[in-house]
């Protein structure tokens, strides 16, 4: 290891590290009956490993958001849903041009009554648009709710429900020093599949309704998940057909770094060193999922769930290992690794 001037070699060097870790830590996680206070919060982020909590703290929406309930307090409003034709918004998708593209979602507004409709429609894998609340943009609360002096100049969406969530978890908030970034919804089924991959957050997801299923892996086997930079597309409505079509961005948008491995449960889809850790959240139950973890979701079911997003600790070195464990080189271009193996 005295040298990493190859691409072998930086290989080389991340999957010792996976190997250190995995042999200290396993695929193990904790499992607390009641959720932590303040103190012991911050010694489980200190540690970096998954959580589940069973009888976390729900807020009142987990006795109060049935259908009807949603539907009377949500009214004539409309909320913004993503919508596709595959269930994979924000993943990697082949275009038209048979080229790979990463893959934003067309935006629709519906009622929420009109939404909930579609999501109970019929069998879920045989539509041919999925509906998907995942707007990922504090939908709830957003960090500036808690900078300005009255929090009613920061609306919602989902103003209506807000009194049924609380906008931070105080253990939380005081084990971080901070409030949290931002606070969101989110209401799918099972057409729905979140692609795998990290963010720089300490998450934690409450489920409400129905259940989450999570395939978890640390930030030390980023590797495993072969990145690769692919062009930017949105999904948009075509005027001939009315039929959702992607379409490519221009070449000043930049291209997004995403991983290649489209579903990480499939056996032969990630490398034999890697050790996946799989958790299932339901109703009632919170997942402390740390800053930097790779994870990709689903859910089998109608299912209702709230996330906090905190921004994690960028000083010292944390951000700095994330980064360093995501490679050691730029990926490529995604499309070229597609071209060379179709040649070879």
């Amino acid at each position: 290891m005295s040298s990493i001037s190859t691409v072998k070699d930086r290989t080389e060097l991340l999957k010792w590290i996976s190997e250190e870790y995995q042999g200290l830590n396993g695929t193990h996680y904790d499992v607390m009956e009641t959720s932590p206070n303040a103190l012991e919060f911050s010694r489980l982020v200190h540690i970096s490993r998954p959580v589940l909590i069973k009888n976390s703290e729900a807020p009142d929406a987990m006795s109060r958001w049935t259908d009807q309930y949603l539907i009377q307090k949500m009214g004539n409003s409309k909320i913004s849903v993503a919508v596709t034709p595959n269930g994979r918004a924000d993943a990697v998708t082949t275009g038209p041009d048979g080229k790979q593209y990463f893959a934003e979602p067309y935006v629709q507004r519906l009622t929420m009554s009109s939404f909930l409709a579609a999501l109970s429609s019929g069998d879920s894998n045989s539509r041919e648009e999925v509906r998907y609340l995942q707007s990922q943009n504090g939908n709830m609360f957003r960090s500036s709710y808690f900078d300005v002096h009255d929090a009613e100049d920061e609306p919602s969406e989902f103003e209506a429900l807000r009194e049924d969530v609380p906008s931070e978890i105080p253990w939380c908030s005081e084990a971080l020093d901070r409030p949290p970034d931002a606070v969101n919804l989110w209401i799918g089924d099972s057409a729905s599949v979140t692609s795998i991959h990290s963010d720089p957050y300490e998450n934690v997801y409450t489920v409400i309704r129905g259940a989450k299923h999570f395939t978890l892996l640390p930030p030390t086997e980023g590797w495993c998940l072969s990145e690769r930079v692919y062009p930017h597309s949105t999904y948009m409505r075509s005027p001939t057909t009315n039929k959702l079509v992607l379409d490519p961005s221009s070449s000043e948008v930049p291209e997004v770094r995403w991983s290649s491995v489209t579903d990480p449960t499939v056996p032969g889809a990630l490398p034999p060193e890697a050790h996946p850790i799989h958790i299932t959240v339901e109703a009632g139950q919170t997942l402390y999922l740390p800053a930097g973890w790779w994870h990709f979701v689903r859910q089998t079911q109608v299912t209702i769930a709230i996330n906090y997003w905190y921004d994690m600790e960028s000083r010292g070195m944390v951000w700095v290992w994330l980064n360093t464990l995501r490679g050691l080189l730029e990926p490529p271009s995604g499309n070229d690794v597609v071209e060379s193996a179709e040649h070879s």
